[in-house]
């Protein structure tokens, strides 16, 4: 293993220990793995776009130290050693409290990164208003491996939505399905938007019973498409726009516009690290995530839409 990188950003100068360590090996047999220094390039690259999701929001970190044979850790509370000038954020658990991190920068990205944390799982609310949720999250988990059901779901969601007055912007997971993450005001605590989306999921379930399903139990779904909305709940995470998911290949969790996910070339795994910061750079959520909007005037809406 070589030494130690040393890597500044901004104000910070942040150490990468085992640069050259094979996080991720690559899609095909032949393809060169990716590298703690791999990862970092990356994530130093998206920045930019990354920490506007990230800012505020705490984090469970999803580490591979020694790759994808290795043990996988899920981690919600801080250690520690890690550096003062790292943010972090105390939240109530049931039994005491869990004290998350928070990335404001550039450098604590390289810290994580160094932790071979692969990917960032964030909170849909933000420190200061930790109850009131500023997001919605729909995940569209198909049955198979298989992106057509997911489009069309994704399709049936957004006309639903837009007929509810609600701005929606779609992203690929980076694994087999979608998010459709909606902006929403925070005025609304958990149990509200839990049971709004909910209601939404629903009523799609509803009108298309043969494709679509709120089933928890895999048992239950068949080969229909799951509209899960339980990332909606207190202390529940969803994958960061930009965050770099733990499979071959190093898939990306990539924002991209309506337009794009109309493209049968598109699937959910069709972002990586060699091109998630191109499609970055393209500004797909430009006009799609506008002002929190209140979920009062969408449920009248619903509930009218529902009773005719």
């Amino acid at each position: 293993m070589s030494e130690a990188r040393t890597i500044r950003a901004g104000k910070r100068s942040v150490e990468l220990h085992r640069p050259d360590k094979v996080l991720l090996p690559g899609r095909d047999d032949g393809d060169e793995g990716v590298t703690k220094s791999d990862l970092a390039d990356y994530y130093r690259a998206v920045a930019p776009f990354m920490l506007p999701h990230l800012r505020g929001r705490p984090l469970m970190l999803e580490r591979h130290p020694d790759g994808l044979d290795g043990p996988r850790f899920m981690q919600k509370d801080t250690p520690d050693h890690y550096p003062g000038w790292i943010h972090r954020v105390e939240v109530a658990k049931e039994g005491g409290t869990v004290t998350h991190t928070v990335c404001e920068d550039t450098a604590t990205l390289m810290f994580l990164v160094d932790q071979a944390a692969l990917t960032l799982h964030r909170w849909q609310s933000r420190v200061g208003r930790i109850e009131r949720p500023d997001r919605l999250v729909f995940d569209l988990d198909p049955a198979k491996d298989d992106f057509a059901p997911v489009r069309e779901a994704a399709r049936l969601l957004h006309a639903l939505l837009d007929e509810l007055g609600l701005p929606a912007a779609p992203m690929t997971t980076g694994s087999r399905g979608v998010h459709v993450v909606v902006p929403i005001n925070g005025h609304h605590d958990f149990d509200e938007t839990r049971d709004f989306a909910r209601q939404v999921a629903d009523t799609l379930a509803d009108e298309h019973p043969e494709a679509l399903t709120t089933a928890a139990r895999k048992k239950d779904r068949g080969d229909r498409l799951y509209l899960d909305v339980l990332r909606n709940g207190y202390a529940q995470t969803a994958v960061v726009p930009y965050t770099v998911r733990a499979k071959p290949g190093a898939p990306v969790a990539t924002p991209l516009s309506w337009e794009q996910l109309d493209d049968p070339a598109v699937d959910a795994r069709s972002w990586s690290v060699t091109d998630a910061v191109e499609q970055a750079r393209t500004n797909p959520w430009t006009g799609l995530l506008g002002k929190g909007r209140a979920l009062g005037p969408a449920r009248r809406k619903l509930r009218t839409r529902n009773a005719g």
